[in-house]
Formats: C-alpha cells, structure tokens, sequence
C-alpha cells in the first residue's frame, strides 16, 4: 500500500510540474497578473508592455501590471520571470538579449536557462536598429564616421542599453568590420545612453529605431545609417549600413512574451490568443510601427524554435568579438 501511495504521489507531482499535462485554476484569473520587463519606462520594449497590458486587463477582467526590473542587459528581469510561481500570474518578456546573445555571452554566469526556465507564448515585435550621432559632430555618413574614427582614435565613445544587448554588439561588429577604435559605454536601458548621446557625454550608438527616432524628429540626433539590409519603414532616407560599405551587416532585434516553465498549458495557449489577437488589430500594428516595430506573431512551439535559432546564430558573434564582461 505504501509503494503504491509512493508511486500514484510520484506520478502526480510530474503531471503538475509539467506545463503540457498540468491543468489550471478554472477561476483564472482571480487577481493581478505581472507583466516583468527589464527596461526602464519611456523605450520600446516598455511601449509594447503597456501597450499589451491594456489590452489584457480588459480581455482578461484583471489589472496587468507592468513593472521593471532593470540589470545586467535583462538577466535580473528575465531570472525574476524564471523563478517565480508557474501558475499563470507572472509573465515577462524575452529579448534579443536575454534569450539571444546572453546565453553565450554570460555562459554558466546566466542566473538562468533561456530553454529550460520559460514557457515561450509568442514572438511580438521585430524592430531595426538606427546608427545615430550627435549632430554637432560633422559626421552625416557611415564613411564620415569611419574617417572621423581613424582620425581620433579611442576619441569616440559608443553607448548601449548594456553589455549583451543587441546595440551592444551591433557597435562591437561594427569595429570590427570598419576596424575602427570606439570605447563602449553600458547604461542601464537605451532612455539614458540616447539622454547623454544628445547631451554629448557619449558621442555615437546603434538605437532601436522606436528609442530614437523622436530625436531624430526634432534634430536632437542625426541618423546615419540603419542595421539591417532593408531601410525602416520609418527612416526611409536612411541608407542600410551594409549598403554604405558594409555588405551583410545586419542586427536586428525582437521582443517577446514567456512564462515560467511550467505554467499550464491551457493558460500558456490563452495567453498566446488574446496577445496575438491584440497585437493584430489594425490600430496596434499602426501604432507600434509607427514606434519602429514590426509585429511578428507565432504559436508557443514557432517561439521556442526560433529562439533556440537565436542562440545558435549568436553564439559564433559572440565568439568573434572577443567581448568579455565588465
């Protein structure tokens, strides 16, 4: 009887700890959910949150709370996402960073496993990076940023949302292949590093287009280039960096939502329909490009894959670079 008792707890405690078999509380949800990102108010990826925080408070008749947990290029926010109770009342984002490049960048320092400690729900947003200057440099081209570079070497400081962040190594691919010295600045979230880049405590970087492209409006920052092989839709003038010299240079950044793995799976699956529903509407799309992203939805199973791809495509970046950690 015992042995049997052992083995029917046993059996039970694998069901609920496995997302695809364990089922939720019919009443979900009963109270606030949150909504963590790694960002500081003001950015895209604080923009598409409450964007979709709004949406789900009223989808879902419970308050969504965005609330930031900023550190270490997302990890801090991402391990918080990781650890906590896999019972649908916690989700969070995954980024380019955190599921992307610091798997390989960080290795066994990552506080966690982007495969293994989330429930991927869906890819969201794809969004270009813009090589923007201040504007009191006489810089208007890539070319003149390279001969200015050369001219003053070490002279030249690139910000960054933080080390492993996608502007990150967009700035260090792009010493390598101009074979130019630029000093890399980490801030705490790209708010700060585009606040002294106009200030001109730092004089260069690769920004999201939806981070900068306000600045860009008003003459605060001059954009030279863009980071991918395509011109954005929202700097149309601006010619690609690989188009400028540079063939096949290309950083492009997303953003996405995750659970805690182990969060059921019929809520993973609700949570994927009301997001992807919202993210779709006419409105959104209009908005949210407007800002620079590009909505690019999928199922559960498309997210996991891709960012398994992701992993796969930074870790040789990585590794070229030679960057190490502060």
């Amino acid at each position: 009887m015992i042995t049997k008792i052992l083995t029917i707890a046993l059996l039970c405690t694998a069901w609920v700890v496995t997302s695809q078999c364990a089922h939720s509380d019919p009443a979900f949800p009963s109270k606030p959910i949150r909504l963590i990102i790694y960002t500081p108010p003001g950015g895209g990826l604080d923009y598409l949150a409450r964007t979709v925080s709004q949406s789900l408070t009223e989808k879902l008749k419970q308050p969504v709370i965005v609330e930031s947990r900023l550190g270490a290029a997302g990890n801090v926010g991402a391990s918080s996402v990781a650890k906590s109770a896999p019972d649908g009342y916690t989700i969070g984002m995954a980024t380019i960073a955190t599921h992307g490049i610091n798997p390989s960048l960080y290795g066994a320092k990552l506080p966690y496993d982007p495969i293994k400690d989330f429930a991927p729900i869906t890819l969201a947003v794809e969004f270009k990076n813009v090589l923007v200057v201040n504007p009191l440099l006489p810089i208007k081209t890539v070319q003149d940023l390279v001969d200015y570079a050369k001219t003053n070497p070490g002279k030249l400081s690139f910000g960054s949302a933080g080390t492993g962040t996608s502007q990150h190594f967009a700035g260090e691919l792009f010493k390598n292949v101009a074979q130019v010295e630029l000093v890399h600045i980490p801030y705490k979230g790209l708010a700060q590093a585009v606040h002294d880049l106009i200030s001109g405590e730092i004089q260069v970087m690769f920004s999201s287009v939806s981070d900068a492209l306000p600045h860009i409006r008003s003459g605060k920052l001059r954009a030279i280039g863009i980071a991918s092989l395509e011109p954005s839709s929202s700097l149309p003038d601006i010619a690609p960096v690989a188009l400028q010299g540079y063939p096949g240079f290309e950083v492009v950044s997303w953003f996405g939502f995750v659970a805690p793995a182990g969060t059921p799976k019929d809520i993973v699956m609700r949570y994927n329909r009301e997001i992807v529903a919202t993210l779709m509407q006419a409105d959104v799309i209009a908005r949210l490009g407007g800002a620079g992203m590009d909505v690019k939805t999928s199922s559960p199973e498309q997210f996991s894959a891709f960012i398994s791809s992701e992993i796969s495509k930074w870790a040789p970046i990585v590794k070229s670079t030679k960057t190490a950690l502060p």
